[in-house]
């Protein structure tokens, strides 16, 4: 028997948002005779390159995972309220992200990593526990939400790659389409996004690679057709729409980072204690409600991560940005 130990601010399983409020193809396939074939199918969407349809058939939801300690935020909330600043500094980019090609995709792999190469997505989840996860998302502008992803622990992406002793960090870059992102126009940026963790941190098995939400392939505006999400870290961390993974010796210096060092850095833990050098960040709004409530440190994942920095200077600002 698999016994999964529970995190002291996680609500029991009665809290969680009821599975039959997502749509479930399996259940039409039983309908129609085809019951036994769709539980023997991969737990692959129908079409994994056309973002926003339904994921067929439905992933697992993993029970460690089950709930975030708040209700899931409706997605006509969280599907029209987006940070891509490739498509526009302003959060109603939804619209414009539908523009991004997102088919076929495909993932480079490269650096110090044995594994090192090209895979395309669906591929690449052939290999991958798909799996749905109820996670607690932070901006570091003060506001948050919940969102049930669908995706795999980048720990085990980590592990198909096979990093070498040398690597010690790891560093994401996303797609970069003029012909699709206006925001590219704005040479200012230093574009293309990037952005990175330690290879402790990719490790753990907290941060997740999203390539599905609310039971539907990844839609453009959330980061199709792959992001990353780091639920103990600021919302910049987590990049999307992401085309290559290097494996480096050298710590990764990320978008944010490049443009502001002194309020968005390398580490970006949540803190309540600590504020940015513009606002507090001892409460934040709920997007659901509208709520102003407080916020909880490492965003509340501290059991699963604090652990990650013993050692380091507890008093250091550059640890929370």
């Amino acid at each position: 028997m698999i016994y999964h130990r529970r995190p002291s601010w996680r609500l029991p399983e009665s809290a969680a948002t009821p599975e039959s409020l997502f749509w479930n193809r399996r259940q039409a396939l039983a309908a129609m005779g085809f019951g036994a074939l769709s539980a023997a199918l991969p737990a692959l969407p129908a079409n994994a390159r056309e973002a926003g349809t339904d994921w067929t058939p439905k992933p697992p939801l993993d029970p460690a995972y089950a709930d975030a300690g708040r209700p899931v935020t409706a997605e006509k909330i969280t599907g029209a309220y987006n940070n891509f600043y490739e498509f526009g500094s302003h959060k109603g980019i939804a619209q414009a992200a539908q523009e991004m090609p997102t088919d076929p995709w495909t993932l480079e792999i490269d650096g110090l990593a044995e594994n090192a190469g090209r895979i395309g997505l669906e591929d690449l989840l052939a290999k991958m526990p798909v799996q749905e996860r109820i996670y607690r998302h932070r901006c570091v502008e003060a506001w948050s939400m919940v969102a049930p992803w669908i995706g795999f622990p980048l720990a085990d992406l980590v592990k198909y790659a096979g990093p070498t002793s040398e690597a010690k960090y790891v560093r994401f870059q996303t797609l970069a389409d003029k012909d699709s992102m206006p925001g590219l126009r704005q040479s200012w940026y230093p574009w293309p996004y990037t952005e990175g963790v330690s290879i402790e941190e990719a490790k753990n098995p907290l941060p997740f690679m999203v390539v599905g939400a609310y039971g539907k392939v990844l839609p453009k505006q959330f980061g199709a057709a792959m992001r990353l999400h780091l639920p103990w870290k600021y919302g910049f961390k987590s990049a999307k729409s992401i085309v290559r993974i290097s494996f480096v010796a050298e710590r990764p210096v990320g978008y944010w980072e490049q443009l502001q060092a002194s309020e968005y850095g390398f580490w970006a833990n949540v803190n309540p204690e600590v504020p940015h050098r513009r606002w507090s960040q001892a409460e934040e709004r709920d997007l659901a409600t509208g709520d102003e409530i407080p916020t909880q440190l490492y965003n509340g994942y501290g059991e699963e991560v604090a652990g990650l920095y013993k050692g380091l200077d507890d008093g250091d600002r550059t640890l929370w940005y």
